[in-house]
């Protein structure tokens, strides 16, 4: 798979700079297909991007790893804005919101994104947040109980796992980072892009048009590598840190996980994480893999639904 990419990166030693032109007009060509979805804003210095539609009770979503907000631009933000005031943010680094030069860690991305919401009025949103997005929806809720009404977490990573870093984060995060993510973003082909969309959403399948949507090219550019690799390197050790928080928390909370999820494993995540939470409720979805915001969007909408009920919004 992306080892495949070790003996690219081994001869492009010699050619740096034809490397880095490469992947310059890679990103530009990126950005031109896939241009900003929403508007910005600015936060403490930084440009946050958001796209927002709808109104009634206030809804974020927050994307997952390698991804952006388009995930959600998909068909998300379109089905939910007749009943709710939604608003869908790209994480630093992805999309187009801007990085943390020093990193931007599950706790530093929930107080972004917590101060761009109340910037926006949305003073206690219902946080949604899947996969690593569900990570930052609980440090919003523990570091930031003000700020939220629910919480809503699909297939998140909520609980310190077993093994090491996967190799791509790996290569993408390392000593090797300077040649791999310039070799990366000129490089990779778009068969493995295809590939990595395919195995995220296994066993399900990608729905029609959604590869050609969510923009995964975005993710190839080298500030998106690097901000990528890095939340990812970290976010175990921040998981140690927040989960024993977790009894703590004061709020309703729904979490939806696919039984057939190998990037996040229910066992290993929501089901310690739901005994952990006073009233937590936990849906569990047969057959369904990483992906439920799009295998099951009935589901994840009814669980919106019970949060918004729960914290007294409907």
């Amino acid at each position: 798979m992306w080892q495949a990419l070790l003996p690219v990166v081994a001869l492009l030693l010699a050619g740096c700079g034809l490397t880095s032109s490469k992947a310059v007009r890679e990103e530009a060509a990126a950005e031109a297909a896939f241009p900003p979805e929403g508007r910005f804003l600015q936060v403490d210095g930084r440009r946050v991007h958001y796209v927002e539609a709808g109104s009634g009770p206030a809804l974020v979503l927050i994307h997952g790893a390698s991804g952006n907000l388009r995930d959600w631009t998909f068909d998300a933000v379109s089905r939910l804005s007749p009943d709710y005031r939604v608003i869908a943010f790209d994480r630093p680094g992805l999309g187009y919101t801007e990085a943390e030069a020093d990193g931007d860690s599950i706790f530093e991305q929930a107080a972004l994104l917590s101060a761009a919401a109340t910037q926006l009025g949305a003073t206690r949103p219902i946080v949604l947040g899947q996969s690593y997005g569900g990570a930052v929806a609980l440090a919003w809720a523990a570091n930031h109980p003000e700020r939220v009404s629910a919480l809503v977490l699909l297939g998140a990573a909520s609980q310190p796992w077993d093994g090491g870093l996967p190799f791509f984060y790996k290569l993408t995060a390392g000593p090797l980072a300077p040649l791999a993510n310039p070799a990366i973003a000129a490089f990779a082909p778009d068969d493995r892009v295809q590939e990595a969309i395919t195995e995220v959403f296994a066993p399900n399948s990608v729905p029609a048009g959604y590869a050609a949507h969510i923009g995964a090219p975005l993710t190839l550019r080298r500030e998106s590598l690097d901000a990528n690799a890095r939340q990812r390197a970290s976010l175990k050790a921040e998981i140690r840190a927040l989960a024993p928080r977790y009894p703590a928390l004061d709020l309703p909370v729904e979490l939806i996980h696919g039984e057939a999820d190998t990037t996040v494993g229910l066992q290993i995540h929501s089901v310690p994480t739901a005994a952990q939470i006073p009233g937590a409720n936990l849906v569990t979805l047969p057959r369904v893999g990483h992906m439920p915001q799009h295998v099951s969007p009935a589901q994840m909408d009814a669980a919106i639904a019970r949060a918004a009920a729960r914290a007294g919004l409907r």
